[in-house]
Protein backbone atom coordinates (compact mmCIF):
# COMPACT_ATOMS: atom_id res chain seq x y z
CA UNK A 1 0.00 0.00 0.00
CA UNK A 2 3.09 2.85 0.96
CA UNK A 3 4.42 1.87 -2.48
CA UNK A 4 1.05 2.21 -4.24
CA UNK A 5 0.71 5.87 -2.43
CA UNK A 6 3.89 6.46 -3.74
CA UNK A 7 3.32 5.99 -6.91
CA UNK A 8 0.12 7.81 -7.13
CA UNK A 9 1.83 11.00 -5.51
CA UNK A 10 3.95 10.35 -8.77
CA UNK A 11 1.85 10.58 -10.90
CA UNK A 12 -0.15 13.88 -10.15
CA UNK A 13 2.56 15.62 -9.15
CA UNK A 14 3.18 17.15 -11.82
CA UNK A 15 -0.20 17.88 -12.75
CA UNK A 16 -0.27 20.47 -9.85
CA UNK A 17 3.19 21.75 -10.22
CA UNK A 18 1.64 22.58 -14.26
CA UNK A 19 -1.38 24.68 -12.39
CA UNK A 20 0.72 26.77 -10.48
CA UNK A 21 3.36 27.14 -13.59
CA UNK A 22 0.11 28.11 -15.89
CA UNK A 23 -1.80 30.04 -13.07
CA UNK A 24 -2.74 33.73 -14.09
CA UNK A 25 -1.26 36.09 -11.55
CA UNK A 26 -3.65 37.90 -9.38
CA UNK A 27 -2.80 41.62 -11.16
CA UNK A 28 -3.33 40.07 -14.59
CA UNK A 29 -6.35 38.15 -13.57
CA UNK A 30 -8.33 41.30 -12.14
CA UNK A 31 -7.42 43.45 -14.94
CA UNK A 32 -8.91 40.63 -17.40
CA UNK A 33 -11.72 40.85 -14.91
CA UNK A 34 -12.10 44.62 -15.23
CA UNK A 35 -11.26 45.27 -18.89
CA UNK A 36 -14.07 43.23 -19.77
CA UNK A 37 -16.88 45.09 -18.39
CA UNK A 38 -15.70 48.39 -19.62
CA UNK A 39 -16.14 50.34 -16.49
CA UNK A 40 -15.05 54.10 -16.28
CA UNK A 41 -12.39 54.95 -13.22
CA UNK A 42 -12.29 58.06 -11.53
CA UNK A 43 -9.60 59.52 -9.32
CA UNK A 44 -10.48 58.73 -5.69
CA UNK A 45 -8.53 59.44 -2.22
CA UNK A 46 -8.12 56.06 -2.10
CA UNK A 47 -5.12 54.85 -1.02
CA UNK A 48 -3.57 52.51 -3.36
CA UNK A 49 -1.78 49.27 -2.48
CA UNK A 50 1.16 49.02 -1.09
CA UNK A 51 2.04 47.03 -3.80
CA UNK A 52 0.79 48.47 -6.45
CA UNK A 53 2.07 52.59 -6.32
CA UNK A 54 0.49 54.97 -8.65
CA UNK A 55 2.05 54.95 -12.36
CA UNK A 56 2.43 51.21 -11.66
CA UNK A 57 1.16 48.93 -14.27
CA UNK A 58 -3.04 48.21 -13.09
CA UNK A 59 -3.09 50.66 -9.99
CA UNK A 60 -5.48 52.99 -11.81
CA UNK A 61 -8.36 50.29 -11.93
CA UNK A 62 -7.04 49.01 -8.56
CA UNK A 63 -7.16 51.29 -6.09
CA UNK A 64 -10.75 52.37 -8.13
CA UNK A 65 -11.56 48.40 -7.17
CA UNK A 66 -10.97 48.61 -3.77
CA UNK A 67 -12.51 52.27 -3.21
CA UNK A 68 -16.03 50.89 -4.31
CA UNK A 69 -15.46 47.37 -2.43
CA UNK A 70 -14.92 45.64 -5.12
CA UNK A 71 -11.14 44.51 -4.06
CA UNK A 72 -11.30 43.51 -0.56
CA UNK A 73 -8.62 45.86 1.46
CA UNK A 74 -8.02 43.72 4.48
CA UNK A 75 -4.31 43.52 3.22
CA UNK A 76 -2.35 47.01 2.73
CA UNK A 77 -0.57 44.56 -0.15
CA UNK A 78 -2.34 43.20 -2.90
CA UNK A 79 0.06 40.89 -4.00
CA UNK A 80 -0.22 41.46 -7.64
CA UNK A 81 2.34 38.99 -8.44
CA UNK A 82 0.69 35.96 -6.56
CA UNK A 83 -1.51 33.44 -8.16
CA UNK A 84 -5.19 34.37 -8.40
CA UNK A 85 -7.02 32.20 -6.33
CA UNK A 86 -10.23 30.21 -7.84
CA UNK A 87 -12.30 31.97 -4.69
CA UNK A 88 -10.92 35.55 -5.36
CA UNK A 89 -11.52 34.85 -9.07
CA UNK A 90 -15.56 34.25 -8.42
CA UNK A 91 -15.75 36.96 -6.46
CA UNK A 92 -14.46 39.53 -8.43
CA UNK A 93 -16.61 38.30 -11.40
CA UNK A 94 -19.74 38.52 -9.49
CA UNK A 95 -19.01 41.93 -7.47
CA UNK A 96 -18.14 43.23 -11.02
CA UNK A 97 -21.42 42.53 -12.61
CA UNK A 98 -22.86 43.25 -9.84
CA UNK A 99 -25.21 40.79 -8.94
CA UNK A 100 -26.26 41.68 -5.74
CA UNK A 101 -25.59 44.28 -3.10
CA UNK A 102 -22.19 44.79 -2.34
CA UNK A 103 -22.50 43.44 1.25
CA UNK A 104 -23.71 40.34 0.08
CA UNK A 105 -21.52 39.46 -2.22
CA UNK A 106 -18.76 37.97 0.36
CA UNK A 107 -16.56 34.60 0.06
CA UNK A 108 -19.18 33.17 2.80
CA UNK A 109 -21.97 33.38 0.40
CA UNK A 110 -20.13 31.90 -3.06
CA UNK A 111 -21.95 28.76 -2.21
CA UNK A 112 -25.28 30.61 -2.59
CA UNK A 113 -23.97 33.04 -5.29
CA UNK A 114 -23.05 29.41 -7.15
CA UNK A 115 -26.19 28.11 -6.96
CA UNK A 116 -27.83 30.87 -8.63
CA UNK A 117 -25.01 31.34 -11.68
CA UNK A 118 -23.87 28.18 -11.62
CA UNK A 119 -20.48 27.91 -13.62
CA UNK A 120 -19.12 24.54 -13.85
CA UNK A 121 -18.30 21.29 -11.57
CA UNK A 122 -14.73 21.66 -11.42
CA UNK A 123 -14.94 24.49 -8.86
CA UNK A 124 -16.27 21.86 -6.30
CA UNK A 125 -14.62 19.38 -4.35
CA UNK A 126 -16.60 16.29 -4.90
CA UNK A 127 -14.97 14.34 -2.25
CA UNK A 128 -16.57 17.28 0.54
CA UNK A 129 -18.76 16.65 2.73
CA UNK A 130 -22.26 19.15 2.32
CA UNK A 131 -23.25 22.01 1.71
CA UNK A 132 -19.76 21.74 -1.27
CA UNK A 133 -17.05 23.47 -0.95
CA UNK A 134 -15.47 25.52 -3.12
CA UNK A 135 -11.77 24.21 -4.36
CA UNK A 136 -8.67 26.11 -2.88
CA UNK A 137 -6.22 26.46 -6.33
CA UNK A 138 -4.86 28.70 -8.29
CA UNK A 139 -6.47 29.12 -12.16
CA UNK A 140 -4.86 30.03 -15.60
CA UNK A 141 -5.84 32.75 -17.88
CA UNK A 142 -8.19 30.08 -20.04
CA UNK A 143 -10.36 28.80 -16.99
CA UNK A 144 -10.56 32.64 -15.76
CA UNK A 145 -11.72 33.16 -19.24
CA UNK A 146 -13.90 30.42 -19.53
CA UNK A 147 -15.82 31.59 -16.07
CA UNK A 148 -16.32 35.24 -17.44
CA UNK A 149 -18.03 33.76 -20.98
CA UNK A 150 -20.01 31.40 -18.56
CA UNK A 151 -21.29 33.81 -16.30
CA UNK A 152 -22.27 36.46 -18.96
CA UNK A 153 -24.41 33.78 -20.86
CA UNK A 154 -26.10 33.18 -17.85
CA UNK A 155 -26.65 36.81 -17.05
CA UNK A 156 -27.68 37.45 -20.35
CA UNK A 157 -30.06 34.51 -20.34
CA UNK A 158 -31.84 35.54 -17.00
CA UNK A 159 -35.45 37.18 -16.95
CA UNK A 160 -36.67 40.43 -14.86
CA UNK A 161 -39.38 41.59 -14.12
CA UNK A 162 -39.24 45.53 -15.06
CA UNK A 163 -41.98 47.77 -14.67
CA UNK A 164 -42.01 51.86 -15.49
CA UNK A 165 -41.91 55.54 -14.19
CA UNK A 166 -43.00 58.51 -15.35
CA UNK A 167 -44.57 61.74 -14.62
CA UNK A 168 -44.96 61.01 -11.12
CA UNK A 169 -41.00 61.47 -10.87
CA UNK A 170 -40.50 63.71 -13.80
CA UNK A 171 -38.46 66.48 -13.00
CA UNK A 172 -37.41 64.93 -9.65
CA UNK A 173 -33.99 64.50 -8.65
CA UNK A 174 -32.36 61.02 -9.68
CA UNK A 175 -30.00 59.08 -6.81
CA UNK A 176 -26.87 60.20 -8.85
CA UNK A 177 -27.74 63.99 -9.02
CA UNK A 178 -29.28 64.24 -12.46
CA UNK A 179 -32.52 65.04 -13.20
CA UNK A 180 -35.47 62.76 -13.99
CA UNK A 181 -36.64 63.25 -17.91
CA UNK A 182 -39.32 60.99 -18.47
CA UNK A 183 -38.84 61.10 -22.53
CA UNK A 184 -35.09 60.08 -22.09
CA UNK A 185 -33.78 56.44 -22.55
CA UNK A 186 -32.51 56.26 -18.52
CA UNK A 187 -33.73 53.40 -16.11
CA UNK A 188 -33.11 53.38 -12.31
CA UNK A 189 -31.21 49.45 -11.23
CA UNK A 190 -30.28 48.96 -7.35
CA UNK A 191 -27.13 47.85 -8.23
CA UNK A 192 -25.34 48.62 -11.83
CA UNK A 193 -23.37 51.71 -11.43
CA UNK A 194 -24.15 54.78 -12.49
CA UNK A 195 -24.00 54.95 -16.56
CA UNK A 196 -23.91 51.88 -17.12
CA UNK A 197 -25.32 50.87 -20.57
CA UNK A 198 -27.82 47.90 -21.14
CA UNK A 199 -29.94 46.45 -23.48
CA UNK A 200 -33.35 45.48 -22.21
CA UNK A 201 -34.93 43.06 -24.62
CA UNK A 202 -38.76 42.20 -24.35
CA UNK A 203 -39.51 38.49 -24.01
CA UNK A 204 -42.49 38.76 -25.66
CA UNK A 205 -41.73 40.44 -28.71
CA UNK A 206 -37.73 40.66 -28.43
CA UNK A 207 -38.12 43.82 -28.92
CA UNK A 208 -34.77 45.91 -27.46
CA UNK A 209 -33.65 49.29 -26.39
CA UNK A 210 -30.44 50.45 -25.06
CA UNK A 211 -30.80 52.67 -21.52
CA UNK A 212 -28.45 54.49 -19.33
CA UNK A 213 -28.21 54.00 -15.64
CA UNK A 214 -29.34 57.19 -13.81
CA UNK A 215 -30.99 56.31 -10.46
CA UNK A 216 -31.86 53.49 -7.66
CA UNK A 217 -34.36 51.46 -7.65
CA UNK A 218 -36.82 50.03 -7.85
CA UNK A 219 -37.90 49.09 -4.35
CA UNK A 220 -40.44 46.86 -5.22
CA UNK A 221 -39.88 43.09 -4.23
CA UNK A 222 -39.45 41.11 -7.16
CA UNK A 223 -38.68 44.11 -9.69
CA UNK A 224 -35.43 44.54 -11.31
CA UNK A 225 -35.67 47.71 -13.22
CA UNK A 226 -37.56 50.74 -13.69
CA UNK A 227 -37.69 51.88 -17.20
CA UNK A 228 -38.19 55.95 -18.36
CA UNK A 229 -41.32 55.98 -20.02
CA UNK A 230 -39.40 56.98 -23.27
CA UNK A 231 -37.63 53.59 -22.65
CA UNK A 232 -40.54 51.45 -21.80
CA UNK A 233 -42.86 52.67 -24.81
CA UNK A 234 -40.54 51.67 -27.24
CA UNK A 235 -40.48 47.61 -26.57
CA UNK A 236 -43.79 47.55 -24.93
CA UNK A 237 -47.07 49.24 -24.82
CA UNK A 238 -47.53 51.76 -21.60
CA UNK A 239 -50.89 50.00 -20.55
CA UNK A 240 -48.45 46.69 -19.92
CA UNK A 241 -47.32 48.51 -17.17
CA UNK A 242 -44.88 45.32 -16.46
CA UNK A 243 -42.87 43.37 -18.55
CA UNK A 244 -40.39 40.39 -18.54
CA UNK A 245 -36.81 41.18 -20.02
CA UNK A 246 -33.77 40.15 -20.18
CA UNK A 247 -30.33 42.47 -19.53
CA UNK A 248 -27.14 42.64 -21.20
CA UNK A 249 -24.55 45.04 -19.95
CA UNK A 250 -22.88 47.09 -22.60
CA UNK A 251 -20.11 49.02 -20.38
CA UNK A 252 -19.92 52.66 -18.92
CA UNK A 253 -21.55 55.27 -21.11
CA UNK A 254 -18.77 57.48 -21.14
CA UNK A 255 -16.61 54.98 -22.87
CA UNK A 256 -18.83 55.10 -25.81
CA UNK A 257 -17.35 58.61 -26.10
CA UNK A 258 -13.46 57.69 -26.79
CA UNK A 259 -12.52 56.03 -29.37
CA UNK A 260 -11.23 52.46 -29.30
CA UNK A 261 -11.10 50.36 -25.99
CA UNK A 262 -8.95 52.27 -24.02
CA UNK A 263 -10.55 52.86 -20.07
CA UNK A 264 -11.22 56.29 -19.76
CA UNK A 265 -9.67 58.32 -16.94
CA UNK A 266 -11.27 61.21 -15.32
CA UNK A 267 -9.85 64.77 -13.55
CA UNK A 268 -12.23 65.12 -11.42
CA UNK A 269 -10.97 66.63 -7.81
CA UNK A 270 -11.17 70.82 -7.82
CA UNK A 271 -9.96 70.98 -4.40
CA UNK A 272 -10.05 68.34 -1.32
CA UNK A 273 -14.09 68.86 -0.61
CA UNK A 274 -14.79 70.04 -4.23
CA UNK A 275 -15.20 67.68 -6.99
CA UNK A 276 -16.95 66.88 -9.97
CA UNK A 277 -19.25 63.94 -10.32
CA UNK A 278 -17.64 62.25 -12.90
CA UNK A 279 -14.96 65.09 -14.64
CA UNK A 280 -13.15 65.95 -17.45
CA UNK A 281 -11.86 62.64 -19.35
CA UNK A 282 -8.74 62.79 -20.43
CA UNK A 283 -9.40 61.85 -23.84
CA UNK A 284 -12.92 62.40 -25.63
CA UNK A 285 -14.85 61.64 -28.88
CA UNK A 286 -15.53 64.50 -31.33
CA UNK A 287 -18.84 65.78 -30.89
CA UNK A 288 -19.96 64.33 -27.93
CA UNK A 289 -21.58 65.98 -25.50
CA UNK A 290 -19.59 66.88 -21.76
CA UNK A 291 -21.73 67.92 -19.35
CA UNK A 292 -19.72 68.49 -15.59
CA UNK A 293 -21.31 68.84 -12.30
CA UNK A 294 -20.06 68.89 -8.79
CA UNK A 295 -20.91 69.06 -5.36
CA UNK A 296 -20.37 72.33 -4.60
CA UNK A 297 -20.20 76.15 -6.89
CA UNK A 298 -17.33 75.83 -9.34
CA UNK A 299 -16.56 79.00 -12.02
CA UNK A 300 -15.62 77.85 -15.59
CA UNK A 301 -13.15 81.20 -16.48
CA UNK A 302 -12.27 79.78 -19.83
CA UNK A 303 -11.11 77.36 -22.19
CA UNK A 304 -8.51 77.24 -25.03
CA UNK A 305 -8.76 75.42 -28.21
CA UNK A 306 -6.85 73.34 -30.13
CA UNK A 307 -5.66 76.67 -32.77
CA UNK A 308 -4.83 78.54 -29.59
CA UNK A 309 -8.04 80.69 -29.38
CA UNK A 310 -8.92 81.42 -25.55
CA UNK A 311 -12.41 82.43 -24.37
CA UNK A 312 -13.14 83.76 -20.96
CA UNK A 313 -16.38 82.83 -19.78
CA UNK A 314 -16.61 83.72 -16.06
CA UNK A 315 -19.48 80.97 -15.92
CA UNK A 316 -20.62 80.42 -12.03
CA UNK A 317 -22.47 76.87 -12.01
CA UNK A 318 -23.97 76.51 -9.12
CA UNK A 319 -24.60 73.27 -7.17
CA UNK A 320 -27.51 71.85 -9.01
CA UNK A 321 -26.51 73.37 -12.79
CA UNK A 322 -24.66 71.50 -15.08
CA UNK A 323 -21.68 72.75 -17.33
CA UNK A 324 -22.14 71.86 -21.02
CA UNK A 325 -19.42 71.40 -23.96
CA UNK A 326 -19.46 69.81 -27.39
CA UNK A 327 -15.83 70.11 -28.90
CA UNK A 328 -16.21 70.28 -32.70
CA UNK A 329 -12.95 70.33 -33.69
CA UNK A 330 -10.37 67.71 -32.90
CA UNK A 331 -6.95 68.27 -30.91
CA UNK A 332 -6.14 69.49 -27.28
CA UNK A 333 -8.31 71.58 -25.25
CA UNK A 334 -7.55 73.10 -22.10
CA UNK A 335 -10.68 74.08 -18.85
CA UNK A 336 -8.99 76.66 -16.57
CA UNK A 337 -11.79 76.19 -13.38
CA UNK A 338 -11.82 78.18 -10.59
CA UNK A 339 -13.85 78.47 -7.22
CA UNK A 340 -15.21 81.05 -4.64
CA UNK A 341 -12.34 80.72 -2.54
CA UNK A 342 -9.58 81.68 -5.58
CA UNK A 343 -8.10 78.56 -5.60
CA UNK A 344 -8.33 77.40 -9.69
CA UNK A 345 -7.21 74.40 -11.56
CA UNK A 346 -6.36 73.07 -15.24
CA UNK A 347 -7.65 70.36 -17.14
CA UNK A 348 -6.49 68.94 -19.96
CA UNK A 349 -8.74 66.97 -22.54
CA UNK A 350 -7.45 65.73 -25.98
CA UNK A 351 -10.63 65.29 -28.62
CA UNK A 352 -10.46 62.56 -31.16
CA UNK A 353 -12.51 62.02 -34.22
CA UNK A 354 -13.29 58.15 -34.21
CA UNK A 355 -12.99 56.37 -37.26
Amino acid sequence: MRFAGFFLALFIAPTIVFAQENAVSRRDGFLMIWNSIQRAMVESREKPFADVPAESEGSLAITYAKYRGIVDDDDANFHPNDPLSLSDALLWLYRTRSVDDIEHLTTENLPNLLGRYPLGDFIYNSAAAEPPRIIDRSITADELTDLMRKLDENLRNEEHEVSLYAEKFHGDGTAFGETFDMHALTAAHRTFPHNTLVRVTNVDNQKSVIVRINDRGPYVEGRDMDLSLGAFTSIAERSKGKIMARFERLGDATLAQTCGDVPQRFQQRLSRSIRFQRGVPHMFALGGALTLKANDVFVVRGVTFPDGTRIRLQDFVLKDEAFEFTPLIPGDYEFRFGLISGRSRVMKMKVEACS
